[in-house]
């Protein structure tokens, strides 16, 4: 039901505003979803995990998921509403963090199996978590944004959880400086502090729902009960059915090679985990090169925000075309100023990696503010899905680094591509007081495939190398990453066939997944 009385979403300052407190918890727990990736090889010396501990480390924060934890939580969201579901699962991923932190710390005791054990129940916990505040802020979303920038927003909100993801893979060895603990600890902690942001959100949330009174409101009494038929309905949809796999095929591919792509660039390129000892190799402000190094991913995401917000807001063509030019200028002479500390990062593992989050920064919003404007949503998964192929393929057929560069590249870029169009195609095909339950859904099916892939990739890992595994710990050989990564490539195509048929449904359906944001097939 609309209103013609203005509310607080009507404000384009406090729609943006809220999208800020909204998008601290996307940051903070993607942060600590990704931070391991850059740590595996102190974990396997300082720790003695093996690849396959960390892959099941990894792997079994999505195991409540896997068996429909997620569905509960957006049946919870759909009851409960924004606010309460997204403290309590905000609350649960904090805690769960800290317990990890705890584990980390030693305080569970310093041998290997009880550290793991415990290390491992938190991680389930800030999974559970995790999922359900990423429901809860796509759903937020559309609720303050639908009509206006939706997909906009869906993409800087997603660009905060992959600087997260960027900042945890290049920032945590120098938070560890040779100890897991204190980057375990510095992670955790930000959930907390982005959990309290959410809290102040949720004071805009309220005021905005009391000016919806007696309409189809958060927390009206008129809203429909869930109902189980609503999962039938989805299930039987062939537009959802075919997103929702593709969500599944595409982030196996994705997720899973981020927690690894530190370590295969050290042993299959020869990359460094520890930066050279050189005064270029670090940005430090305040005394600490964490911050200064931090700084530079900041930056990058201000560009990708830029890139996308100015031109938007400016009405003449030329207009537009010069403040891209101008904005593209200010690009170039920042990466000028830093060249040598880049020539160095990209010799380092885990600084070279964060490539995949970091084309998600610069891309994510431009692409979704195109899927606003202009629409083509399932043709540019399909594009996705094809720079996906090419990305793994180039990382495990050949040993040039230049290919390893371009596949990074090109999978950050994917990255941005696929969720800049999938998650607003969803909010076209289910009605909004079930998306709730829609993406919760998604999110259940798609943590099979992240599951199996986090801790398979692992286990394949030991298993391909099982002959060298003493000589490699021992630091006499490296392992070969060939096998394990060249099985994505099997993912992508999936990926490429399920976009085609989607956008192959959505002819026959009419949810008009092609047509730019606010037009009717």
């Amino acid at each position: 039901m609309e209103t013609n009385l203005r509310t607080l979403r009507d404000s384009a300052a406090l729609r943006w505003l809220v999208l800020v407190l909204l998008s601290a918890l996307m940051f903070a727990t993607y942060w600590f979803q990704d931070f391991f990736s850059g740590l595996k090889g102190l974990m396997e010396t300082e720790l003695g995990f093996t690849s396959e501990e960390f892959g099941r480390l990894i792997g079994l924060t999505t195991i409540a998921n896997m068996f429909g934890m997620i569905i509960v939580g957006g049946i919870i969201l759909d009851k409960w509403g924004i606010r309460l579901a997204g403290i309590v699962f905000g609350a649960l991923a904090a805690v769960g963090g800290g317990l990890a932190a705890l584990a980390a710390a030693g305080v569970f005791g310093s041998d290997k199996g009880s550290m793991l054990t415990v290390m491992i129940i938190g991680r389930i916990m800030f999974g559970t978590g995790l999922e359900i505040t990423c429901v809860v802020a796509t759903r937020t979303i559309v609720k303050w944004f639908r009509g206006y920038e939706m997909a906009l927003a869906m993409a800087i909100n997603i660009g905060f959880g992959r600087l997260g993801s960027a900042l945890g893979i290049a920032v945590s060895p120098d938070i560890a400086n040779g100890h897991v603990s204190p980057a375990v600890t510095f992670a955790a902690t930000l959930i907390g502090l982005a959990l309290i942001l959410f809290i102040i959100y949720t004071f805009f949330d309220r005021k905005l729902d009391r000016q919806h009174a007696g309409m189809a409101a958060e927390d009206s009494q008129d809203d429909e009960e869930f109902r189980f038929s609503d999962l039938v309905k989805l299930a039987t949809n062939p537009s959802f059915i075919y997103i929702a796999l593709l969500c599944v095929s595409f982030y196996a591919a994705v997720f899973p090679f981020i927690q690894y792509a530190p370590d295969m660039l050290v042993n299959k390129f020869g990359f460094t985990y520890v930066l050279p000892d050189d005064p270029a190799s670090n940005i430090v402000l305040f005394g600490s090169k964490a911050i200064g190094n931090s700084s530079v991913f900041v930056v990058l995401f201000i560009f990708g925000l830029a890139f996308s917000l100015i031109p938007s807001y400016i009405r003449t063509r030329g207009g537009k075309n010069l403040s891209m030019i101008l904005i593209f200028a200010v690009f170039l002479l920042f990466v000028f100023l830093l060249k040598d500390t880049f020539r160095l990062w990209f010799s380092n593992g885990p600084k070279t990696a964060s490539l995949i989050p970091l084309g998600t920064i610069l891309f994510t919003p431009i692409f979704g503010n195109y899927v606003d404007k202009k629409g083509h949503g399932a043709s540019l998964m399909i594009l996705g899905s094809l720079l996906l192929i090419f990305a793994h393929i180039a990382l495990s057929l050949f040993n040039v680094k230049l290919l390893a560069y371009l596949g990074l590249l090109s999978l950050g870029v994917a990255f941005s591509l696929v969720p800049a169009a999938m998650w607003p195609s969803v909010a076209k095909i289910v009605p909004e007081n079930r998306l709730g339950t829609a993406y919760a859904s998604m999110f259940t099916v798609q943590n099979w495939g992240l599951g199996l892939f986090f801790w398979g990739i692992g286990a394949v890992l030991d298993l391909a190398n099982k002959g060298n595994l003493e000589a490699i710990r021992a630091g006499e050989m490296n392992y070969d990453y060939t096998i394990p990564i060249f099985i994505l490539v099997i993912c992508g195509i999936i990926s490429i066939f399920l976009a085609y048929k989607l956008k192959k449904a959505d002819k026959i359906q009419g949810y008009g997944l092609e047509l730019p944001s606010g037009q009717k097939a």
